[in-house]
């Protein structure tokens, strides 16, 4: 028998649920519903992060498009900037890169200096394979394969105080990512409407099981979570007791009806009941496109515009909160710079992300992207990653979340940030 000590310092709670099939969970819109009630825990940034797992293709979603190699390497996927062009065109960013068509919803944002653009970002380990660089990315230590703690999770324990509710934390995703792992508290959530308790990490597969969390708290000693523990139940209980059927997004916010777009919806309704959220979480899949990727039309095209619509959908509903969100996207690494034999594109290096806030750097496209000629490429093939993913997310998390222990977030990483926050 594990005891309730170990399972409630086991790495994290995992909430698990059924039946997304039919909308928004009901019983959490009551205290999203409009006016906000005296909340539990004192208003606090959030930073939330999307994984693009399967590695999405940078050069077509945010292609140079003046560059005459890439052309040549994509004659085609590479869509033009002209507006008299043939199919959709491109939209011009500043001249050098475009914005995919279907990433449309991202222009005003980019325009309004609230949204900033990475490129070149990636992983110094050179590993294609989409397990490891995703393990790494999320561990933060490229080089260590041992790393049992996910960068997130040490964020966590970085925010300079003792989280009163078991929401500090919470991916919207059906099991625990590598980003969570650690000592840290912190959960798992596939569905707020139906869920039960599933400690993770217990290798014989057994699942502690509970009606509730008030009777967990119940059988526990009085001593052990103290008021914390109490904290915390009465913050379950709030997700419990409200029974409001349909949740209506703050001005008609529209989202796309995907896992990733359910999810961020559900980030949202625990942003707006005030119950600690600092750090969630959502998964995109899908990325890795081989095969016909397409251009204005397919599976790519798809991928971006859930991506940008579910984004934008999140930032609308937010309201009143923006100021207090910035929303990030990762993926473990990018596509070759030439396209394969079947109209897609391969394994490469480095990637894009975007970064979405009101304390961004926005209406910029950092990094520092050379002429794709052969001898510039990586490997002879792949876009070079010029910048390590750590100066990124270390820049980000610590200037929004108000951070300030890099050696911590990402050990035996000692690099420069590059100014994507301001």
């Amino acid at each position: 028998m594990i005891s309730r000590r170990g399972f409630l310092k086991a790495g994290g709670l995992s909430l698990f649920g059924t039946g997304l099939i039919g909308g928004i969970p009901s019983f959490i819109a009551a205290a999203v519903a409009g006016n906000k009630s005296t909340p539990l825990y004192k208003k606090r940034r959030t930073l939330v992060c999307i994984f693009q797992r399967g590695a999405m293709d940078g050069l077509m979603a945010v292609p140079p498009f003046t560059d005459q190699n890439l052309k040549a390497a994509r004659p085609g996927l590479l869509m033009s900037a002209a507006q008299q062009s043939i199919g959709a065109s491109l939209i011009d960013l500043d001249g050098r890169y475009g914005l995919h068509p279907s990433m449309k919803e991202f222009e005003p944002m980019f325009r309004e200096k609230r949204l900033g653009i990475v490129h070149g970002i990636g992983s110094p380990n050179v590993t294609r394979s989409h397990f490891d660089a995703q393990d790494y990315m999320e561990s933060g230590t490229p080089f260590n394969k041992g790393t049992s703690s996910g960068w997130l999770n040490r964020a966590v324990g970085l925010l300079g105080h003792e989280a009163p509710t078991p929401f500090t934390a919470v991916s919207l995703t059906s099991a625990m990512p590598r980003s969570f792992y650690g000592d840290q508290p912190t959960v798992a959530i596939s569905s707020l409407q139906d869920f039960g308790i599933q400690m993770r990490g217990n290798q014989a597969g057994a699942n502690l099981a509970a009606k509730s969390f008030e009777d967990l708290y119940d059988q526990t000693a009085s001593g052990l979570l103290k008021d914390t523990g109490k904290e915390s139940f009465e913050a379950a209980k709030m997700l419990q007791q409200t029974d409001v059927k349909n949740y209506k997004p703050f001005d008609n916010a529209d989202y796309p009806k995907s896992a990733l777009g359910n999810s961020l919806k559900q980030i949202a309704q625990l942003i707006k009941m005030d119950v600690g959220l600092e750090i969630g979480f959502a998964e995109s899949n899908g990325w890795d496109t081989h095969f016909n990727q397409g251009k204005e039309n397919g599976v790519f095209a798809r991928n971006v515009a859930d991506l940008s619509n579910s984004i934008m959908a999140f930032w609308t509903d937010l309201g009143g909160y923006q100021d207090d969100v910035t929303v990030m996207t990762m993926t473990e690494f990018g596509r070759t710079v030439h396209q394969n034999g079947t109209g897609g594109t391969d394994h490469g290096r480095a990637s894009c992300n975007f970064i979405l806030g009101n304390d961004i750097n926005g209406g910029i496209v950092h990094g520092n992207m050379q002429p794709l000629a052969k001898e510039n490429l990586e490997d002879g093939r792949d876009l070079a990653v010029t910048t390590d993913f750590r100066s990124v997310f270390s820049e980000v998390a610590d200037k929004h979340l108000r951070l300030n222990n890099d050696s911590v977030l990402f050990p035996d990483w000692k690099g420069e940030k590059i100014g994507v926050m301001n």
